[in-house]
C-alpha cells in the first residue's frame, strides 16, 4: 500500500458524520486528510456538533496545498473537490474518497486511487467494523445524500445484502 495519506471530500465527510461513522475512517486508515477548502465546506453549515465532530476527531488532519494555485486548474468543481485532487497529487495519496461524478471523472484522468462513501461502507462491513450497508444507505439517502440506483443495487449484490 502506498505511503501518501488518504484523503476525503466534503461529501463523504459530511455522510460519516450524518452516521456517527467518522471513527471508521480513523479504524480503516488510521489518518485522512482533508484540505483547508473541505474544511471550510464541512463547518460552512453553523453547527456545534459539526465543530465538535471535527474537533474530537483529530485523525481528521486539515492540510493547506503547498501550491495553492493547481487547485484552479480543474474546471467544473468545486473549490473542496480541487482542492482534493491537487492536495492528492501534491502528497502522492494512496486513497481518494470522493462521490462527485465531475471530480471522479478528474481522479481517474489523473490516475489516482479512488472510491466514494459507499466503497468505505463495503470496506467497513468487510473489515467488521459495522454488520450491515443497506441500513446505512438508507439512513444516507433519508437525509438528503443521492446515490445512483445501479451503484446501490451493485453495492448491496457486493455486500451480500440484495435480496
Amino acid at each position: 500500500m502506498p505511503a501518501g495519506p488518504v484523503i476525503l471530500n466534503n461529501t463523504p465527510l459530511v455522510a460519516f458524520w450524518l452516521l456517527d461513522g467518522l471513527p471508521w475512517l480513523r479504524d480503516l486508515f488510521g489518518e485522512v486528510a482533508i484540505p483547508t477548502a473541505v474544511r471550510y465546506e464541512f463547518l460552512a453549515i453553523e453547527s456545534v456538533a459539526r465543530q465538535e465532530a471535527i474537533v474530537k476527531a483529530s485523525w481528521i488532519q486539515t492540510r493547506q496545498l503547498a501550491n495553492p494555485q493547481q487547485a484552479r486548474i480543474y474546471v467544473g468543481l468545486d473549490r473542496g473537490e480541487s482542492e482534493v485532487l491537487a492536495l492528492a497529487l501534491e502528497q502522492s495519496a494512496r486513497l481518494v474518497i470522493m462521490d462527485e461524478r465531475r471530480g471522479r471523472r478528474y481522479a481517474q484522468r489523473l490516475s489516482l486511487p479512488l472510491t466514494g462513501t459507499l466503497g468505505i461502507l463495503l470496506l467497513a462491513k468487510e473489515r467488521g467494523l459495522i454488520t450491515a450497508v443497506s441500513p446505512l444507505i438508507k439512513q444516507l439517502q433519508a437525509g438528503g445524500m443521492y446515490f445512483d440506483t445501479e451503484l446501490v443495487a451493485r453495492v448491496l449484490e457486493l455486500a451480500g445484502e440484495l435480496a
